[in-house]
């Protein structure tokens, strides 16, 4: 395959696929909005078959349903994976309308950087390598639905199907975005995320006799919020109190409160120091008339270093080299993602090949626009060399 044939379909194609991911990102899919979710996949679905390409549905009730696109699905060379995520963080309408604007080299909008610029990524290099004629191996781009909160919506059914589908691939190539600070480097370390919900219970009394009766259960959150908010190693564990509810009325002594943490773990021995810590935080009563229920609400697993994964970043590094592309350095990211679950499934996997872009997961999220037609002829290169 001549890839510099394929690099100017690419740039033949790059005009249209910028308006496909204006498209796509102006269809709001935060991860429980089921019909928003499915409208991107639909939307992919029907690019996918204009250019020829097969399309598969795993179907699901309450999350979006998983969208797989095949090329070239009885070719005898070794499969290769592709993968993004449809859904988005932000309630519809937090963008304003349109939810995209376009300023010169920059793309705003909800998901343009995390991450449907990937996915659009994905779909431009599959194009550019059909109208080039290449035959030679299947490839699967897949298309997860409730990544955003590490697929709790479908009880992980989502992302294992995903991994199922890839098993056997020489490489899963993820495309989530990534900052101008990690441009050339290949992620393949990600902390893994624990949510935690603790529920405190009081004894609710008259605001003028909380002196002498009643127990705050917003006071016992309060010491107990503290200690969790201790945990900051920014090399280790992290913790983050980011939702917090209590009481009815401003004069009545609450006798009920909630709030739920986020974690940050490197490994399953800090999974289970993080376990040992709330339980024991849990345990203990600072207000006499309290008591406290921690409960686990939902675990993505972490990404660790291993060895298949650095091999992968020294192949891809090779096929950079010979198209002119700067090599790729081990990455290691705080956030988590899909890629981790591949990893735990023994496939080789690199993520953070996508758009690249700054302020993900918030209204300011952005995108470079050039960084689309770069990094599809770089995907399209390992898609044939690898």
């Amino acid at each position: 395959m001549d890839m510099k044939n394929v690099f100017s379909k690419i740039d033949e194609l790059f005009n249209s696929y910028v308006s496909v991911l204006e498209d796509v990102c102006n269809i709001e899919s935060p991860t429980t909005y089921k019909k928003g979710v499915d409208e991107v996949g639909e939307y992919c679905q029907n690019i996918a078959k204009k250019i020829g390409l097969k399309v598969e549905v795993f179907p699901q009730e309450i999350s979006g349903n998983v969208v797989v696109i095949t090329m070239n699905e009885n070719a005898k060379g070794t499969p290769i994976a592709i993968s993004g995520h449809m859904d988005t963080v932000h309630p519809v309408g937090s963008f304003g309308s349109p939810a995209v604007k376009i300023v010169g080299n920059k793309i705003f909008g909800p998901g343009v950087m995390d991450c449907k610029g990937g996915i659009v990524v994905g779909l431009l290099a599959m194009h550019a390598l059909k109208e080039c004629g290449y035959t030679d191996r299947p490839i699967m781009l897949l298309l997860q639905s409730d990544e955003e909160n590490s697929s709790i919506t479908s009880n992980k059914a989502t992302i294992n199907y995903i991994c199922e589908r890839a098993k056997g691939s020489v490489a899963f190539l993820n495309l989530e975005g990534y900052e101008s600070y990690f441009k050339n480097f290949g992620c393949i370390e990600r902390k893994g995320i624990m949510t935690y919900r603790f529920t405190i219970k009081g004894e609710e009394a008259h605001a003028s006799f909380c002196a002498e009766k009643g127990a705050s259960a917003i006071v016992e959150a309060s010491r107990k919020i503290l200690e969790i908010e201790k945990m900051k190693d920014t090399n280790g564990v992290t913790c983050n109190v980011g939702v917090i509810s209590g009481g009815s009325v401003p004069n009545t002594v609450p006798g009920e409160c909630t709030f739920k943490v986020d974690v940050r773990f490197n490994n399953e021995e800090q999974q289970k120091e993080v376990e040992e810590k709330f339980n024991k935080i849990a345990s203990t009563t600072y207000l006499k008339g309290c008591t406290t229920e921690v409960e686990l609400l939902n675990v993505r697993i972490a990404m660790p270093l291993v060895e298949r994964n650095i091999d992968l970043i020294n192949r891809i590094n090779k096929v950079y080299s010979k198209y002119g592309f700067d090599a790729l350095k081990i990455g290691k990211r705080k956030g988590g993602s899909d890629a981790a679950y591949a990893t735990a499934y023994e496939i080789p996997c690199v993520d953070s090949l996508g758009m690249q872009g700054e302020y993900a997961h918030s209204v300011r999220e952005e995108a470079e626009i050039d960084s689309l037609s770069d990094s599809a002829k770089k995907i399209a290169s390992l898609i044939v060399n690898l």
